[in-house]
């Protein structure tokens, strides 16, 4: 059988809160439990949504808190030629086309769904008389996705009528998150993904260019997402609070009841090593909730909410 490879792919808009640690926190023990590999990769393929030391930050929290990864750290800013590629492969089988649509023209137009709103096309056919190339876009067919995922409940997405022709190259040049994350697993043989349920719905499109790049789909399994008393994702924007590693691992104790995960008799009193070798030992999947979403613990949110 091929070696479970995972992995935890975060990116440097802040420090580590608390639901980036979620999704650390289950792909590491996932990936453990079944003695494989996890791999770390740092999403710094935005730059104007960077923070400066971000990534070194997140680094020194995971190896603070006692996670270690497999091999070195990946960082996308250093494979823009294997996007590049990719790009190139996929405009060469004329999958791709010019859009000079702007956001603020497709937000006024667009059908909006739970992906987000569906482009309505209008580039798809050429470029409309007095517009410019701005984001290049991939077609899309009227075919419907399936994500079988290990937790959540199945997905079918209709790609023409859920998403619509999606971008893979930003109108600054940079490539997209869903282009780059395809290219980057199956470069670094990633057969099983876990992360947060807030990209459930992105998973088909990335299946799509997999099917057109001729990549492997992995597994799938998207934890609940952390969320404030307004039902916000924390982030960077709800001034999530940054993770803080103690001594008594009162963070990944915090994550393991989140996710709903059996503790050790007096888990402050584990050593740091003895907590997460209790934890992978124990990772149940079963037990963590079948939900989108699930309320932060207190400490972990703005304190002015």
């Amino acid at each position: 059988m091929t070696r479970y490879r995972g992995r935890f792919a975060p990116s440097p808009t802040g420090p580590l809160h608390f639901g980036s640690l979620v999704a650390a926190t289950g792909s590491y023990l996932d990936a453990r439990h079944q003695q494989g590999e996890w791999l770390l990769r740092i999403e710094d393929l935005d730059p104007p949504r960077e923070i400066a030391g971000a990534s070194a930050s997140i680094i020194s929290t995971l190896e603070q808190l006692g996670m270690q990864w497999d091999g070195p750290i990946s960082y996308q800013s250093q494979r823009s030629r294997h996007y590049t590629a990719a790009f190139d492969r996929l405009r060469q089988h004329g999958y791709l086309y010019d859009c000079g649509c702007s956001r603020q023209e497709i937000a006024d137009s667009a059908i909006h769904t739970e992906a987000g709103p569906v482009y309505p096309g209008t580039c798809r056919n050429g470029l409309p008389p007095g517009r410019r190339p701005r984001s290049v876009r991939v077609r899309t067919e009227a075919i419907t996705i399936s994500v079988a995922d290990r937790l959540q409940a199945p997905l079918q997405q209709q790609l023409a009528s859920g998403t619509g022709d999606f971008v893979v190259r930003r109108a600054d040049r940079l490539f997209s998150y869903q282009l780059a994350v395809v290219v980057d697993d199956a470069a670094q043989q990633i057969n099983h993904i876990v992360r947060g349920a807030d990209l459930l719905d992105s998973t088909p499109r990335q299946m799509y260019l997999q099917r057109l790049l001729g990549l492997p789909t992995p597994t799938y399994l998207h934890l609940p997402v952390a969320v404030n008393s307004e039902q916000a994702k924390l982030s960077k924007q709800t001034l999530a609070q940054a993770v803080i590693a103690d001594e008594r691992h009162s963070a990944v104790i915090d994550v393991l009841r989140f996710l709903q995960q059996e503790l050790p008799e007096s888990p402050h009193d584990a050593s740091r090593d003895e907590l997460w070798q209790w934890a992978i030992e124990h990772w149940d999947v079963t037990a963590v909730p079948a939900s989108r979403t699930l309320p932060a613990p207190a400490g972990y949110l703005d304190p002015s909410l």
